[in-house]
């Protein structure tokens, strides 16, 4: 199942690397970036999350948070963030509910069931503007750029 534009983005409340909670509707108002990705400290995830990071200021500019989701608990998420500078919240869904609801979760052609790297533009009404799925990481900060510029 895929998000497409117009659709209501499916609501969400989870914990970000300090254990403190991030919901959907504390978001709602704002335009946001939500991103699904496999695994902290890996070759694909780092690329994505150093280019969303070193184009972070053109997000806060244009008021658009960056939220990254994966399965990895906090200590992982802490230890990535340090590592590579991060400067955005990375949440915590280990039961793997969100990426479901999101459709990040499935059959990925020729490597099984897994994380599908999507990520998504939820609007200040709460729908979607955007949704990416198998997503290429290096450029794809740009690519979310270029669309949040219109």
């Amino acid at each position: 199942m895929e998000l497409k534009p117009g659709d209501q983005a499916p609501a969400f409340s989870l914990p970000d690397e300090n254990g403190k909670v991030v919901s959907s509707d504390a978001l709602r108002g704002k335009t946001y970036f939500l991103y699904f990705y496999p695994k902290d400290d890996t070759p694909g995830c780092t690329t994505e999350a150093c280019q969303l990071n070193d184009n972070l200021t053109q997000f806060k500019t244009l008021g658009v948070p960056v939220l990254g989701v994966s399965q990895d608990d906090a200590a992982s998420h802490q230890a990535f963030q340090k590592k590579y500078g991060l400067n955005f919240d990375l949440l915590t869904d280990v039961d793997k509910k969100a990426h479901n609801a999101y459709g990040a979760w499935g059959e990925r052609p020729g490597r099984g069931e897994g994380v599908i790297r999507s990520s998504f533009l939820i609007g200040p009404d709460g729908k979607v503007k955007k949704s990416w799925y198998f997503v290429k990481p290096d450029g794809h900060a740009l690519e979310v750029l270029k669309e949040l510029q219109g």
